[in-house]
């Protein structure tokens, strides 16, 4: 128990240096404030998830004694709770019923897909619960979120009294209003896969120590609840609502969106298997969609097709096994 407390502790104390890191205002601090939830992702991976809660725990705790109670809860929504949690469910695993009873009896691990179902939700819960920081209905958080990325470009310039200018002549009204629009989505977006990528970067550490109880994953035969699909479409239909109730349904339908987007590339892994030009297909593919991020909407659509149809066996029961190479 002490072994557990110690690693917990140690663990809040580095997700708390990382989160803090933002108040530098240094280039380097952005990329150490979303490792924040790594150190948290490690203990529950490699210990326990009650090392990890008590990490969360201990990071709150510590940076609101040190700056105050707004870093207390935002530690909490942003790195601990989804980190914690998130930790918790990798490591849920059920006795196989078929298998008996008895000693090295094989065991049943949360699957893959609802974890990143998971990653998805938490990251819109966290962007949803910061909205009303900024206003309580959809015009005064539109106001206080302009009047925040106004003053965030008047401190770049040499000038702030001057008149707001930005590179290349834009109207810079028209930057702001365009970046009120999408910066709820994505902040949902961003907060899911730094969450993700925390998850992948803490499993790989653990593995490598030797303390991951759970078998690597196949990512390639993640697959979604049809549930999901059901909140996706009543999402898409609510961005059309009016007042705060459209930008919720906006952030929802971004990170649900985005889960689809992570099940569209495990689908297309799995279509290509066994194929010669696979390597040149899949490079060309990521390449494509970070050179054109609209095609980003077609992985998606992909991954929304098979949870539909089953693409991945309809192609498999077409192609047959893939044959091994001697």
């Amino acid at each position: 128990m002490m072994h557990f407390a110690m690693i917990g502790i140690g663990a809040g104390a580095a997700a708390a240096l990382l989160f803090a890191s933002v108040t530098s205002g240094a280039l380097l601090s952005i990329p150490l404030f979303y490792l924040a939830p790594l150190p948290i992702m490690i203990a529950g991976l490699g210990w326990s998830h009650w090392a990890a809660l008590l990490a969360a725990c201990t990071g709150s705790i510590g940076l609101g004694l040190a700056l105050g109670t707004v870093f207390l809860f935002g530690f909490l929504a942003d790195a601990g709770v989804p980190a914690w949690w998130l930790g918790y469910l990798a490591m849920l695993a059920r006795p196989v019923a078929a298998a008996g009873n008895g000693h090295g009896q094989p065991l049943e691990w949360y699957p893959i897909g609802r974890i990143i179902m998971w990653a998805a939700i938490l990251a819109a819960l966290v962007v949803i619960v910061a909205i009303p920081n900024f206003g309580t209905d959809a015009e005064s958080f539109r106001a206080s979120l302009h009047d925040a990325l106004t003053r965030m470009l008047r401190l770049q310039m040499d000038n702030p009294n001057e008149p707001l200018k930005l590179p290349g002549g834009a109207d810079p009204e028209r930057f702001i209003k365009f970046m009120v629009t999408i910066m709820p989505p994505t902040a949902a977006i961003l907060a899911m896969l730094t969450s993700l990528l925390n998850l992948w970067l803490a499993g790989r550490v653990v593995r490598f120590s030797g303390r991951l109880m759970r078998p690597w994953p196949q990512l390639s035969a993640m697959r979604f609840p049809p549930l999901l699909t059901v909140a996706l479409a009543i999402a898409i239909a609510l961005c059309f609502a009016d007042g705060l109730l459209g930008i919720v349904a906006g952030v929802v339908t971004a990170s649900l969106l985005m889960a689809y987007g992570v099940l569209g590339f495990a689908v297309l892994h799995a279509i290509t298997r066994g194929l010669n030009a696979r390597p040149f297909l899949l490079a060309v593919t990521y390449l494509a969609v970070l050179l054109v991020s609209w095609l980003m909407l077609a992985i998606c659509l992909l991954g929304v097709i098979d949870t539909a149809i089953d693409v991945r066996a309809l192609v498999a029961r077409k192609t047959g096994p893939p044959t091994s190479r001697v």
